[in-house]
């Protein structure tokens, strides 16, 4: 009699199909390769669109603040609100992870794609504005946590790096999309709303991918820790008896340790640079150099393909010498470098384009080796505490990360003061100034406290004569002399003017001179087209003036003359513009003196924080030396060899 082997009762559930994937994404068996690479793919895509469509309100920051109307502050205050939110979203990703991770993606991206498409375009005040970019944070931050959840369910630890490359090219090609874009339609297309229904024609596309494709491991599969593919077999053994609900228990106790959250700190603090890029590249690049906002976002454009090819670049190198902290220490020191010389840059104004572009580009590099290896390690760091609980572990980075945010938005309102001030006041001001250059440098040399009490007593003759002293540089007593003369004696002093020096002169000689009053009277009846007897009388009045004031008068009077012209040319600005000139003018040339050493600051206030970044490194799982490395990964094989041997079945016995 004979006995067959019987395969183990199976309680996995089938393959979703193209219908029910809509809603039940778990697949009951680790995918082959094809199908690995095209979930991860879609993860990569997805994330690139959602980020698109996050970023792409700091690519329009100076048409909304025009178009709504916004104070800098509050411009700023959406993004820290946006930021907030998405905080707490990352926190609750990892309390619905349960409804599953694939789903949290899909359905999330199509909402945020919609809600670009749709409602944002059809804001029409700053608070609707501010409601929906929220809405839009809430859920980033779920799928902040979700994507890399799924990338790392989707990667063995030993290629790890190079998944994570992939993936946190989201963010990075998210920021290029939207700058290439921004810089290449903004000349065009000024209105804010082009550029999102732009995006969000683009992302419903993507997001419909995700939607029908887009899958995850079952929890048996997931909660494992899949060093490489060879433990394909083994995992799916394990995972037939494996106690899921065991695994995930106390799972927020287990993740809130030092080694995760003060890794989740680290790079959150270490990422205030690029954050700072993210939202204010054009801002700081028109304040303090002059580039339009096409330009900034042309200069973006070096930052993050330079990024994108280190991140995946790096990630490959590490997976190959399986390791990551020697990456993370040497990623952040270029970048620290690159930093440091990026604010020596920044009371520069005459620097280039070029110039920007290189150091852009080398802190990018440096940003990029660092990141993608760290989270790598990251996820290595939680799964060495359980891999059950990725979800939570990263909602806990999510939840730090967008905390940090938060507060880095709040920090620079407060260290970089003056570009609120540049922002609000400053496109109109040069607006009224490309109009009335001449007047305002006349304001400038008169002084806007004098040209105020002008307008206040513009018939005050002590007030007159400072400003016109201002203009002339001539004593003001003079000035007052050229005046009251002009008061008493206007049509006199006007006929000696259309009188030439030799006569004149000839006259106040001698008095008595018939031919040069003969003389006179014509030239003065001719140019002020006047009868003769009325220009005997102007000019014997005119004789009548003491000497030595006429003689003030004659040197003065013609400077005095067009100073009175450009202050009457002055005083036919628009009141309204002269009034925001009387209001901002003096406060936005101090902005303009302070800007370059607020924002310095705040660069250091970056660089300091990419400097704390380097010891927390060492509190993350993963070897220094590629050779132990190595040895680590040998040992693990050996060790699923004698466990595959354990679980194959004995061979067939007749009896």
């Amino acid at each position: 009699m004979s006995s067959a082997p019987t395969a183990p009762p199976s309680s996995a559930p089938p393959a979703p199909t193209l219908l029910t994937g809509l809603w039940q994404r778990k697949l009951p068996h680790y995918p082959e390769t094809p199908a690995r690479s095209w979930y991860l793919f879609l993860v990569v895509i997805v994330s690139i669109a959602l980020y698109y469509q996050l970023f792409i309100a700091g690519a329009v920051g100076n048409e909304l603040i025009a178009d709504f109307g916004l104070t800098f502050r509050y411009f700023v205050g959406i993004f820290i609100a946006g930021a907030a939110f998405g905080a707490a979203a990352s926190v609750a990703a990892g309390l619905l992870d349960r409804w599953g991770r694939a789903n949290i993606v899909a359905y999330g991206t199509v909402i945020v794609s919609l809600l670009t498409l749709l409602a944002v375009p059809a804001t029409t005040t700053k608070e609707s504005y501010l409601v929906v970019y929220c809405l839009v944070s809430i859920v980033e931050g779920a799928v902040l946590v979700a994507t890399p959840a799924l990338v790392r369910d989707f990667s063995p630890q030993l290629g790890r790096a190079s998944a994570m490359g992939f993936w946190t090219l989201g963010p990075v090609l998210g920021a290029l999309v939207t700058t290439e874009i921004s810089a290449s339609t903004l000349d065009d297309h000024p209105d804010w709303q082009f550029h999102y229904r732009l995006c969000g024609a683009i992302c419903v596309a993507i997001s419909i991918l995700g939607l029908i494709w887009l899958r995850e491991l079952s929890p048996a599969l997931r909660d494992q820790i899949m060093v490489s593919l060879r433990d394909k077999a083994l995992i799916e053994a394990r995972a037939r008896g494996l106690n899921v609900s065991e695994l995930e228990r106390d799972q927020w106790k287990q993740m809130l340790k030092l080694n995760i959250v003060g890794s989740a700190f680290a790079i959150s603090i270490f990422l205030a640079f690029f954050y700072t890029i993210v939202s204010f590249l054009p801002v700081y690049m028109a304040t303090n150099f002059g580039f339009t906002a096409a330009q900034a976002n042309a200069l973006g454009n070096w930052y993050w393909i330079a990024n994108a090819l280190a991140l995946v670049l790096t990630g490959i190198v590490s997976d190959y010498l399986k390791v990551r902290k020697p990456f993370m220490i040497f990623g952040a020191i270029i970048s620290i470098i690159g930093v440091f010389v990026f604010l020596g840059y920044t009371d520069r104004p005459g620097t280039d384009y070029y110039t920007f572009a290189m150091v852009l580009s080398f802190i990018a590099i440096g940003t990029g080796i660092a990141y993608s290896t760290w989270m790598a390690s990251f996820t290595e760091t939680v799964e060495n505490r359980n891999p059950a609980a990725t979800a939570v572990g990263l909602a806990v980075w999510g939840g730090t990360l967008r905390t940090i945010v938060t507060f880095v938005l709040l920090g620079l309102l407060f260290v970089v003061t003056a570009a609120g001030t540049l922002v609000n006041y400053g496109p109109r001001l040069q607006e009224i100034a490309g109009k009335y250059h001449t007047e305002i440098a006349t304001i400038q040399k008169v002084g806007a406290d004098n040209m105020a009490k002008l307008g206040e007593n513009p018939g005050d003759q002590d007030v007159q004569a400072t400003a016109l002293a201002k203009l002339t540089g001539e004593a003001p007593a003079d000035i007052k002399t050229v005046l009251a003369l002009n008061a008493k004696f206007g049509p006199e002093l006007a006929a000696l003017q259309a009188v030439d020096t030799q006569t004149v002169t000839a006259l106040f000689t001698n008095p008595n001179d018939q031919a040069a009053a003969a003389n006179a009277v014509g030239q003065i009846s001719r140019k002020l087209n006047i009868p003769a007897d009325q220009a005997a009388a102007r000019l014997a009045g005119a004789q009548q003036i003491p000497v030595n004031e006429l003689a003030v008068a004659s040197r003065l009077g013609a400077s005095v003359t067009t100073a009175g012209e450009q202050l009457q040319a002055v005083a036919a600005i628009p009141a309204e513009d002269r009034q925001y000139l009387s209001d901002h003018a003096t406060e936005v040339q101090q902005a303009r003196q302070d800007s370059a050493e607020q924002w310095k600051t705040w660069w250091w206030i970056c660089l300091i924080a990419q400097v704390l970044f380097l010891p927390f490194v060492f509190l993350m799982s993963g070897f220094w030396s590629p050779r132990k490395a190595e040895e680590a990964a040998a040992a693990h094989e050996a060790a699923v060899d004698r466990e595959l041997a354990q679980l194959a079945p004995e061979p067939v016995r007749y009896s």
